[in-house]
């Protein structure tokens, strides 16, 4: 696998229903005649307990005071839609790799992107898969963490496994705004620290050598360790980067000199580890790239699908 020099700069810089009447609807009857009849239609939206349901609508998306990828501020449509409550865990992942066989990208290669704290710099670590993100010598991961060293590629098996798909970048952020509503800077709230304590799995201090820990942890937390947003989120800032589905391009408006590459996917939230754009990584906003088939020990992600809906008539 390859780690370009651009992805190092940017990760170390139940059941809900609802229903609806329709009327004049028109049915011919047996002789002939044409009657109005009125006829309820149900819509039945089923979205599974680990997913949060968004009605969709019009928002602004982007910031005019976060980084410059972040402007111009600018409306966007969002269909409804259910994404994700917590990122993907290790052991939902296993489920996947044990009924399916599937290779991630980091087994294919026999490597995946590690920071060495040791050295402080990135290496690609023998063997660091999805079960040992840090490498065969190190602790497998715990189950009830974010599974991470997962490609966007292997981010878009799983899902597509489950039926479900990638989020798109609106809609996490979408998400991440509480249906768009929410103007605070991170998912949370205004502050990383309230009140003395962490909100979120973020990195402490200003450079590579700052000590960690203090926010309960030194690399990934697990799931929803830091509670819920008002819509029920959680983990919509650091812990890991959640993959999207698209590629990466700055908005419409923006001259800017960035790439613009397919091979370049969003990814959103910020992580447990170092960001060169410090807070701006963890904002609701925020927004950077990588590579599709890079898999590292700090990026992660949530599947989201379109709300189903069955309709039906009934006559009265």
């Amino acid at each position: 696998m390859k780690i370009g020099l651009k992805t190092i700069v940017i990760i170390v810089s139940g059941m809900l229903f609802f229903s609806c009447t329709g009327k004049n609807v028109k049915q011919a009857n047996t002789g002939g005649n044409v009657q109005e009849k009125e006829s309820a239609v149900s819509i039945e939206k089923s979205v599974p307990g680990n997913m949060i349901s968004f009605e969709g609508g019009t928002f602004l998306m982007g910031s005019e005071s976060g980084m410059f990828n972040e402007r111009p501020v600018h409306e966007v449509a969002v269909k409804p839609f259910s994404i994700g409550k917590y990122p993907v865990t290790v052991s939902e992942f296993r489920g996947f790799v044990k009924a399916t066989g599937y290779r991630t990208d980091a087994d294919k290669f026999g490597n995946s992107g590690v920071f060495d704290f040791k050295v402080q710099n990135w290496t690609l670590m023998s063997g660091a898969n999805w079960e040992y993100p840090l490498g065969k010598e190190a602790a497998r991961a715990a189950d009830d963490h974010p599974v991470t060293q997962v490609s966007w590629n292997d981010a878009i098996a799983y899902c597509n496994w489950l039926g479900k798909r990638l989020p798109t970048e609106a809609e996490w952020e979408f998400a991440a705004r509480c249906g768009g509503k929410d103007q605070s800077r991170f998912s949370w709230g205004s502050e990383l620290i309230s009140n003395g304590k962490y909100m979120a799995n973020v990195w402490q201090g200003n450079d590579l050598l700052a000590k960690q820990g203090a926010d309960g942890f030194e690399l990934t937390s697990p799931v929803g360790f830091y509670g819920e947003t008002p819509c029920g989120m959680t983990d919509m800032g650091g812990n890991v980067w959640n993959w999207c589905a698209d590629s990466y391009k700055l908005y419409p408006g923006n001259t800017s000199t960035d790439q613009s590459d397919p091979e370049l996917k969003v990814i959103r939230g910020g992580s447990f580890f170092f960001d060169q754009n410090g807070e701006n990584s963890y904002a609701a906003t925020g927004r950077a790239s990588n590579t599709s088939e890079t898999s590292l020990f700090n990026i992660g992600f949530r599947c989201a699908e379109d709300l189903k809906e069955i309709r039906f008539e009934t006559d009265e």
